[in-house]
């Protein structure tokens, strides 16, 4: 994602909220290195300035408790959306959900449950303009290093299945591109499954080629 900002020439300053520094810097890039994220009050004059926020935080929910896996992915989003409305009431938000997300909060899967619950609070805030994003596998497309065994396993799935069933997968590259296009746009409000997502990154394409 950052690296898509990065490039893209309508943005002008990116601010990137994390725990720890990236492995890489650019003018462009402004790091502010956070360790609470159910509370943001030290750092709400960078939201007061941001135009977007594109979220991206979470956490497979194999690697935490029940417990955990509601306050990563509900709590963190919550809370930091509260705080950038409070200071900012025109900014637009983004959310990165996940294929099979179920917006009746009904499932029994952790995941599909919590993601629906998450993206249902965030849409009941009054965001002039949010987004929901449903991927499917996202396939990594920059380098990354020393990556554990396990995760270059699951990459490697990611990577033929992207080659045998491409409906089920997408760049992280096309994703980017994707959450990028509708941030800047004036829509309101869109929903979008990995198909959508897909054809945002190709009618952009195309109207490039168009000029």
């Amino acid at each position: 994602m950052v690296r898509q900002a990065i490039a893209d020439t309508g943005i002008s300053e990116i601010f990137v909220v994390v725990r720890k520094p990236l492995e890489f810097r650019h003018p462009k890039i402004q790091t502010i290195i956070h360790t609470n994220f159910l509370d943001y009050s030290e750092i709400l004059p960078i939201f007061q300035k941001s135009d977007a926020c594109i979220w991206c935080l979470g956490i497979s929910q194999t690697k935490v408790t029940k417990e955990e896996y509601f306050i990563i992915t509900y709590d963190y989003a919550e809370a930091a959306a509260k705080a950038m409305l409070s200071v900012n009431p025109e900014i637009a938000f983004a959310f990165l959900s996940g294929q099979g997300a179920d917006s009746s909060e009904k499932s029994r899967v952790i995941f599909a449950r919590v993601k629906g619950q998450t993206e249902n609070a965030l849409k009941s805030m009054p965001f002039r303009h949010y987004f929901i994003f449903r991927p499917a596998g996202i396939v990594p497309v920059a380098k990354q290093q020393n990556l554990p065994f396990m995760k270059r396993l699951e990459f490697g799935v990611l990577k033929f299945m992207a080659i045998i069933l491409p409906v089920f997968t997408i760049t992280t590259v096309q994703l980017a591109k994707a959450m990028l296009v509708l941030i800047k746009s004036d829509d309101q409000f869109k929903l979008l499954e990995n198909k959508e997502i897909k054809e945002i990154v190709q009618n952009e394409k195309e109207r490039k080629v168009k000029g």
